[in-house]
């Protein structure tokens, strides 16, 4: 009995994972935007968004290790540092649509409300599918120690 329980709530937290990690994602992208919008006060538009995504990323991670995923068995320094690979792509896919929007085809288009704003959450959001697959199967996979 107690296997099968396990197996039912296994299957449960499954099935919940992806939607956890919109959750989580979508929590993480708000202070990423947010972070943003204080940061463009000191530094250029362009800067803001990286350092924006960092402070984004480490709420993500900190959030997905503690709601999201199973343990890997691995230490979370050696999670971090996986965690971060998988969103070295992440950042490149933001970076290129934020900055494509807000500097060619809002211009081009005549989109003039809140264009920084607005083209940063899109490239926020343009990564979840990818980070979601890259983090279930190598950031928090099962592994060794």
């Amino acid at each position: 009995m107690r296997e099968l329980a396990g197996r039912v709530v296994g299957t449960a937290k499954a099935r919940l994972e992806p939607i956890l990690f919109v959750a989580v994602g979508g929590f993480a992208a708000l202070v990423n935007v947010l972070a943003r919008i204080a940061l463009s006060r000191a530094m250029s538009y362009e800067l803001a968004v990286v350092g924006a995504y960092l402070i984004g990323m480490t709420t993500a991670f900190a959030l997905s290790k503690a709601f999201v995923f199973s343990a890997s068995g691995r230490s979370t320094a050696v999670e971090y540092v996986r965690f971060g690979l998988v969103n070295v792509l992440a950042i490149v896919q933001v970076y290129a649509v934020s900055v494509l929007l807000v500097r060619a085809v809002f211009p081009w288009v005549g989109f003039d409300w809140h264009p920084e704003t607005t083209a940063h959450i899109v490239g926020v959001v343009v990564p979840v599918f990818t980070s979601y697959l890259g983090h279930k199967h190598f950031t928090f996979a099962a592994g060794r120690r």
